[in-house]
């Protein structure tokens, strides 16, 4: 059974995305004064530690919602573009309803410091005729209904006792008396974390946990690409917002499958646009979001409208791709909508002709495996996902120390690097230090030597023999230090260890691969 789900009510901008960042304590959901930032359900699992820190931590699943109503501010009614964004109001709506009828306990925020109002009132109505999603049963006396999902108010802001007075307030909505807190200073914080412990239903198994999810993978491409559509499709539902509104999605959403046994987490991160475009903080905020979703995936899909030619959105994100050395997969979309359109010489386009125009556009990532899909018709979706499976694999690859020494140096007899001098380039040791990304490092007697050209076309030649052909790695290169000595495979044979103030030689009996802080700076590496 899935960890217990807590959803997050209420109306616009009462402080519910900085409260699911406080329990989380990490930037999770993105935070603004404007209201309407949050759209979509954010999801994160959140260990709760036990009253008076005893007992085993549990674990939930706390969801943020958009604001019920409309939610945009005065005078920010359209975007820069002239959509109306108070045409998203249902479909924000909509994913409320879909996060109270999945939850085991609501918690409705109300804003201490406004006081009820009558959006707050009309939310209490809604939950208790159950018109805001369908609270299930659960077969035992709930908070307010019998037999139905309890809800817990929520004060927010309350930023200290002269404020707990006016959260008293909140019984008179018939859901009990109010949890109260402040996300600004921590205020009763942890008495809050002690209640949600004890009122959360006990369904977590300890092996059911998103952090044992497979791979994460990351889906990340300029606005209207199709990201949430994709998303949408593995999960066989509305999930996430789609909507013809550029940047509808802002937050990084994680949403996790199940497929043919393997379990993985999609990350649908808000379409992007040229830096100098952006209208405000919170494009920024959702550009450091779509970045975070890079950091700590596992596999990257980065999304290519295939209806319009290559931007330089496309070009900047698959350098941040590159820059990430994560495992990438170029999928173009809406391929549907492109098939048979017609070239400049009245040729109908294929798929070997696009995908030699990638080549040409995106040449940062001429290994990367390129898929064509179409979300919107489930087109080689799961084909595509099942290839991020093998891409991440393939990342995780180890290569011994003595195939690498003699492959690098193989490689050196036949074209090594040019000296002007005449200086000619020794490589005493090579070694795979890390995967994820796989990290290739390589004493030699001379750096200057492999200059940016050379390292290249060594990596080119290593990605020929080495079970890395469609993923990024890492070459590291350094000079040999006076205190190292290699044998003729490359194993090192000695090194000076400093101790106490004094130096001495040893014989090194552990695996290079298994301590790589002893040789090399792993600060270089990263």
């Amino acid at each position: 059974m899935p960890a217990p789900r807590i959803a997050i009510v209420g109306r616009p901008n009462v402080g519910k995305s900085s409260l699911l960042n406080m329990l989380a304590r990490q930037k999770v959901s993105i935070v603004d004064d404007q209201p309407g930032v949050t759209r979509d359900r954010v999801s994160i699992l959140v260990d709760l530690e036990g009253p008076g820190g005893e007992g085993e931590p549990r674990t939930i699943e706390l969801t943020d919602t958009g604001g019920f109503g409309v939610y945009v501010a005065e005078g920010a009614r359209f975007d820069d573009a002239g959509e109306d964004l108070t045409n998203l109001t249902k479909d924000v709506e909509h994913q409320i309803a879909e996060a109270v009828t999945s939850a085991d306990l609501i918690l409705f925020a109300i804003d201490t410091q406004a006081g009820l109002t009558s959006a707050d009132w009309e939310i209490a109505r809604l939950l208790r005729e159950q018109k805001l999603g369908e609270r299930r049963s659960v077969g035992e006396k709930g908070t307010g209904d019998d037999g139905l999902v309890p809800v817990r108010v929520i004060a927010t802001k309350c930023d200290g006792p002269k404020w707990e007075a006016h959260a008293y307030e909140f019984s008179g909505l018939g859901f009990g008396e109010p949890l109260m807190c402040s996300a600004k200073n921590n205020y009763l914080r942890r008495t809050l974390e002690e209640t949600l412990y004890q009122a959360a239903p006990n369904t977590e198994t300890p092996d059911d946990r998103d952090g044992l999810a497979d791979m994460r993978l990351a889906i990340i491409g300029k606005r209207n690409a199709g990201k949430s559509s994709l998303v949408n499709k593995l999960a066989g539902e509305d999930r996430v917002i789609v909507s013809e509104i550029a940047g509808t999605t802002r937050d990084a959403v994680d949403v996790k499958f199940e497929l043919d046994g393997k379990s993985f987490i999609a990350i649908d991160t808000a379409g992007l646009r040229k830096k100098k475009s952006f209208s405000g903080p919170i494009e920024w905020y959702a550009f450091d979001r779509a970045k975070r979703a890079i950091d700590r995936c596992d596999a990257v899909l980065l999304l290519i409208d295939a209806t319009e030619k290559i931007s330089q959105v496309d070009e900047q994100l698959a350098m941040l791709v590159q820059k990430s050395y994560r495992p990438v997969v170029i999928v173009v979309n809406k391929w549907d909508l492109a098939e048979g359109r017609k070239t400049s010489k009245g040729v109908a386009v294929t798929p070997e002709d696009y995908a030699d125009y990638l080549r040409k556009e995106l040449k940062g990532l001429s290994f990367a495996p390129i898929s064509i899909i179409s979300a919107e018709q489930g087109m080689n979706v799961r084909e595509t996902v099942e290839l991020a499976f093998e891409m991440m694999e393939q990342s995780r690859e180890r290569v011994t120390t003595g195939k690498l020494n003699r492959l690098v140096r193989s490689i050196l007899e036949k074209r090594g690097p040019s000296s002007k001098l005449g200086t000619i380039a020794r490589v005493y040791y090579v070694a795979q230090v890390t995967d994820r990304p796989p990290t290739i490092a390589m004493v030699v007697n001379k750096p200057e030597l492999f200059t940016a050209n050379y390292q290249r076309y060594l990596i080119n030649r290593l990605r020929e023999e080495l079970p890395f052909e469609e993923t990024p790695f890492r070459l590291v290169i350094r000079g040999r230090r006076r205190d190292e000595a290699f044998d003729e495979e490359g194993e090192v044979k000695r090194v000076r260890e400093t101790s106490a103030g004094a130096t001495s030689d040893r014989a090194l009996v552990v695996d290079f691969t298994d301590n790589p802080d002893d040789y090399f700076d792993m600060d270089d590496v990263e």
